[in-house]
């Protein structure tokens, strides 16, 4: 198993970057069987990349290359487009055109989970990589969302996960599976997994038991206001992971009925930046706060396990805020 590194202990020199057409290209697998042509217009290697199915939207590369610029190292961050029978043939050509990693996005973190050489603890219990650093050829995992995550709250409400009680709405995989298993391995309060399939929410709470420690403060419940409702006078951080409140009409992800002002309210969504439920949690008193801290946060961390030095967070803040 790799062993997550102290990388602020790795200082790296690396030269100076200039400009890129980083914002406007979505590379193929096609571009990547040619990778010299096909980057042969940006000013710097294109060393680094987000790959997913669709990846179009992402908005990794106006972080990284701000942040790339900001350090002084020569390379590019690109969106790369590989559907999911082509990530075997990708991940070769990345390894052979001398990238230094890449991220993963949706499909892809379960099939780069089962593709890298080794992966730190955090990856393991998510069950998914969102990071992977290549080195010396070797493929080495990370997941930067739930830790991303952590800093978001950290930085939001001036509160650590030890001390809360938390509540984590759409807990049944991805971006909830990553949120629980971080508030488990911090040993929260308490945590309650909320998701309309409550057999997922039963299997992850099994594989949770031993890093929380105290099986009692583990709860499951069905994604339900009348269940909601039982458990929300006893906690202080609710967690929406569901992609409610992205699209007009959505139901609400928690009622508003249901918060009360003593809660803080962490929305995973981020466009549009005051989403249904902040809105919603504000009027009741609460404090809110959008997904776009996390994204800064597990971006930040990514450059960390790449770099092994602190990331340019200021620079990379920036960028995602004129995006």
């Amino acid at each position: 198993m790799f062993k997550e590194p102290a990388w602020r202990f790795f200082p790296l020199t690396p030269a100076a970057q200039t400009g890129s057409l980083w914002a406007m290209r979505t590379y193929t697998l096609d571009d990547l069987r040619n990778w010299p042509t096909a980057t042969r217009d940006l000013s710097n290697p294109a060393r680094l990349a987000v790959i997913g199915d669709p990846v179009a939207h992402s908005r990794s590369p106006q972080m990284h290359n701000p942040a790339l610029r900001a350090a002084g190292i020569d390379g590019e961050y690109v969106r790369l487009h590989l559907q999911p029978e082509e990530l075997e043939e990708g991940i070769a050509l990345m390894k052979a055109a001398d990238f230094i990693g890449f991220n993963a996005t949706i499909p892809h973190k379960g099939a780069v989970f089962a593709a890298v050489d080794g992966m730190s603890e955090t990856a393991r219990r998510i069950g998914a990589v969102n990071t992977v650093a290549i080195r010396d050829g070797v493929l080495v995992g990370h997941n930067t969302d739930a830790p991303g995550w952590k800093e978001a709250v950290r930085e939001a409400f001036s509160a650590d996960l030890a001390g809360l009680r938390v509540m984590v709405v759409g807990a049944g995989g991805g971006a909830g599976r990553a949120a629980a298993v971080q508030c488990a391995m911090d040993r929260c309060e308490r945590l309650v997994l909320a998701n309309r399939t409550v057999e997922k929410a039963h299997a992850l709470a099994a594989e949770l038991r031993d890093a929380i420690g105290d099986a009692g403060r583990l709860a499951v419940i069905p994604w339900e206001e009348g269940a909601m409702e039982r458990e929300l006078d006893g906690i202080d951080l609710i967690v929406n992971a569901t992609s409610m409140g992205m699209k007009e009409g959505d139901a609400e992800a928690v009622p508003q009925r249901l918060i009360q002002p003593h809660h803080l309210v962490y929305d995973m969504v981020y466009a549009p930046a005051r989403t249904r439920l902040m809105a919603a949690a504000e009027e009741r008193g609460a404090k809110a706060e959008n997904g776009l801290g996390m994204l800064l946060w597990q971006g930040a961390l990514a450059f960390e396990f790449w770099f092994r030095r602190e990331a340019p967070l200021v620079a990379m803040r920036e960028g995602l805020l004129g995006s």
